[in-house]
């Protein structure tokens, strides 16, 4: 698995959007349970992305 600082935040934060809309839009509860977990997904990598920069920045000070 990639390591969150390989990737900008940015992207996860689309790709977790459009995995929620996909979310909302499926015509299939096993569809929308999938985009919904791509969605935790992403948040997951969202959070430990900004946990990281958080570690960072206090190191800093």
């Amino acid at each position: 698995m990639e390591r969150n600082a390989d990737f900008d935040v940015n992207y996860l934060l689309h790709r977790q959007q459009v995995s929620l809309i996909r979310a909302e839009r499926a015509d299939s509860a096993e569809g929308r349970a999938a985009y919904e977990g791509l969605a935790r997904g992403y948040t997951d990598r969202i959070v430990a992305y900004r946990r990281e920069n958080q570690k960072g920045m206090a190191l800093a000070h």
